[in-house]
C-alpha cells in the first residue's frame, strides 16, 4: 500500500475518522444533507428508511459534537430546526462521492 494511505505505526488518524463517521446512520445523514443542502429533522427522518427517532436524534448529536453538522433553531411556533453541513462536514463531501462512484462502478 502507499504510504500516503497508511499511517503504520499511527493509526490515530484512521481511527478518529472511523470515530465521526461509522455506524449504520451517520453516512446516510452526511450524504443526504451533502445532497439536500439545510433539511428539516421531519425531512431526513422521512429519507433515511428504518431511523427510529431516538436513533435519530442521538446521530444528530454525535455528529454535531464532532463538528461535522450544525443546527439551526429558530425561535418559533411551532418550532423550527434545520441541520446542515458544517465546513468540517463539507471536507466530508470528496469521500462521499468516492463512495458513491465505487458503488457506482462495482454495483453491477
Amino acid at each position: 500500500m502507499s504510504e500516503k494511505l497508511c499511517y503504520i505505526g499511527n493509526k490515530e488518524p484512521f481511527e478518529y475518522t472511523l470515530s465521526v463517521i461509522s455506524g449504520k446512520w451517520k453516512l446516510k445523514i452526511i450524504y443526504l444533507l451533502a445532497c439536500m443542502g439545510t433539511v428539516r429533522y421531519g425531512v431526513l427522518k422521512r429519507n433515511i428508511d428504518g431511523i427510529t427517532h431516538k436513533m435519530l436524534s442521538s446521530q444528530l448529536k454525535e455528529l454535531q459534537g464532532k463538528n461535522v453538522i450544525l443546527r439551526r433553531q429558530y425561535m418559533q411556533i411551532p418550532p423550527k430546526v434545520e441541520y446542515f453541513l458544517s465546513e468540517k462536514g463539507k471536507s466530508l463531501i470528496p469521500i462521499v462521492k468516492a463512495m458513491c462512484e465505487w458503488g457506482k462502478n462495482h454495483s453491477t
